[in-house]
């Protein structure tokens, strides 16, 4: 390999982003208007839900700040919107050429996150200037953009083994491994339904995908249940097997406990009970608990349709892109959201096991806001792509029917008879 070669794969791909960052004139397009106001409907309930869960916990175990963790969350959130926009303004599919360099990030990152300082006996942070990320939030985002990458960059062979399933899944496994090592396995789980959700909608090894994904199954099953009897007390907790973790069964007594004092309308905004130390990680992991204990079953019957309305709006934004690329990664993006709050409101309702999963837009957390709300930049990127060319084409339309009507009366005319 020559040193040429060496440099253009090192260097020569952040030229190829600048040179593609910007939209052609006639690719422009307008952002989707009742996509961005939804989400900030989502954003601003969030913040509303957030700030009404954590002021007790900040009061109590923060030396009385009560600001202790919406502060934060409202200046990640102001951040995160005009980063929104800005992302909204560059090119989509110029992400293509930083697919690798986010990846070489995202593996650095979960490797040094081994090394620092645990929480709860987990190695999931990265402590960075004064500050702490989760890598794991990285890692969704980058594997959504690889897999949107190598199933356009092979789409003709995307119903074979190797272009279809193992090329696109490969790359996970480095991140499966480390992610098992920290742990975190509900990002594990999440990755994989991510993964899974792509490789379906975008017709990527289909008759594959079946038996690959039960041997990939039982694979998962088995590397969680061997770690540390960890998986296994959860499980137990959750009924399944035996000898449950007390603590984790509390957790999910107490949010039954909440949800279930919320009744219909719930006990008023800022009323919860539960909140007041007796609901662990009721700002992140068991928020909507919370939610449904101030605001009831309407409230939480509103919130689970500002993310329908969310999803579905996203959905149509990626079908109405015009190529592959931009409809995968608008795929995978809300896929992220879907997964992510099926799997949180499934397990405040004891639904599913105990694992700490956030509601997006709502839990706590400056990782996880600040990346969604660039993911949402993207999905508005990709929006300006297809609005422009749902203009284009309506003004093509608008032509030929002028044209077709201006020769229409021009033929009337002339076989009229003269006077």
């Amino acid at each position: 390999m020559t040193l040429a070669r060496i440099f253009d794969l090192a260097f020569g791909n952040i030229g190829r982003f600048f040179k593609e960052i910007s939209f052609r004139k006639e690719e422009r397009g307008p952002v989707s208007w009742s996509f961005v106001g939804t989400l900030l409907l989502v954003l601003v309930y969030g913040l509303i839900m957030l700030f009404s869960a954590s002021y007790s916990t900040g009061y109590y175990r923060k030396g009385g700040d009560i600001y202790y963790f919406i502060k934060p969350q409202v200046i990640v959130a102001v951040i995160g919107i005009a980063m929104m926009f800005i992302i909204s303004n560059i090119n989509y599919r110029s992400l293509r050429h930083m697919q690798w360099y986010l990846y070489a990030l995202t593996l650095a990152l979960l490797v040094l996150a081994l090394f620092s300082e645990p929480q709860n006996g987990c190695y999931r942070w990265v402590y960075l200037f004064g500050s702490s990320l989760q890598p794991s939030e990285l890692a969704k985002f980058s594997t959504i953009l690889g897999i949107s990458c190598w199933a356009d960059a092979h789409y003709e062979q995307r119903g074979g083994f190797v272009h279809g399933i193992l090329g696109p899944l490969l790359p996970l496994v480095p991140y499966v491994f480390l992610l098992y090592k920290e742990p975190h396995n509900s990002a594990i789980i999440l990755l994989i339904l991510i993964a899974g959700t792509m490789l379906f909608c975008g017709g990527i090894g289909l008759r594959w995908l079946l038996p690959v994904g039960a041997v990939g199954a039982a694979a998962l099953v088995y590397m969680l249940t061997s770690q540390d009897n960890y998986v296994q007390q959860r499980l137990g907790a959750w009924g399944l097997t035996s000898g449950g973790d007390e603590e984790v069964l509390y957790q999910t007594q107490q949010s039954l406990y909440s949800i279930a004092s919320g009744g219909l309308t719930g006990l008023g905004i800022g009323n919860s009970r539960q909140k007041h130390l007796w609901l662990p990680e009721a700002t992140n992991d068991f928020i909507f608990s919370v939610l449904c204990e101030e605001l009831g079953f309407v409230g939480a019957l509103l919130c689970i349709a500002l993310f329908a309305a969310l999803i579905i709006q996203g959905i149509f934004i990626a079908l109405r892109c015009p190529d592959y690329f931009g409809t995968m990664l608008g795929i995978g993006i809300m896929a992220q959201i879907a997964w992510q709050t099926f799997c949180h409101i499934g397990v405040v309702t004891a639904t599913l096991p105990n694992t700490g999963i956030s509601l997006p837009f709502f839990s706590s957390g400056g990782t996880s806001l600040l990346i969604l709300l660039c993911e949402m930049g993207v999905m508005l990127s990709i929006s300006r792509a297809g609005n422009a060319r749902a203009l284009a084409q309506r003004r093509r339309e608008q032509e030929e029917l002028a044209r077709r009507m201006n020769g229409g009366t021009a033929r009337r005319t002339y076989r009229r008879n003269p006077v």
